[in-house]
C-alpha cells in the first residue's frame, strides 16, 4: 500500500464522550475513516503512523441525521467510524502529536 493511500485512511480522531469511555475501559481509539478503507488498511495506516501494534479493528457505518436549515431540510453527510484496540503496551497520545522537543 503506498504512503499516499495510508495518509488517505485516516480523516481525524473521532472525540466524544463515548470514545473516551470506550478508550478508558477496553483501551481503543476512535477514528474517523474513509467510506471506502477496509480494516486490514485501518490496521496497517494506526500502525505505521502512530507506531503502535494492533490488536484488532472494528468499523461501523453512522448514518447521517436530518437537519433543518429555515425552510428547507438538509442531511449531515454518513460517515465511517474505526474502533482500534490496541495490544498491551501500547497508547496513543494525541496531545504529544505534532510538538517538537
Amino acid at each position: 500500500m503506498s504512503q499516499d493511500r495510508l495518509l488517505q485512511v485516516l480523516l481525524a480522531p473521532h472525540v466524544s464522550e463515548k470514545a473516551t469511555m470506550v478508550a478508558e475501559k477496553h483501551r481503543q481509539v476512535v477514528f474517523k475513516v474513509s467510506r471506502d478503507a477496509n480494516k486490514l488498511e485501518i490496521k496497517k495506516a494506526v500502525e505505521d503512523l502512530f507506531k503502535v501494534k494492533v490488536d484488532s479493528v472494528n468499523t461501523t457505518l453512522v448514518k447521517g441525521k436530518s437537519k433543518r436549515f429555515g425552510r428547507s431540510l438538509g442531511r449531515r453527510q454518513d460517515f465511517k467510524k474505526a474502533y482500534v484496540a490496541l495490544k498491551e503496551g501500547f497508547d496513543i497520545d494525541f496531545n504529544a502529536i505534532g510538538t517538537v522537543e
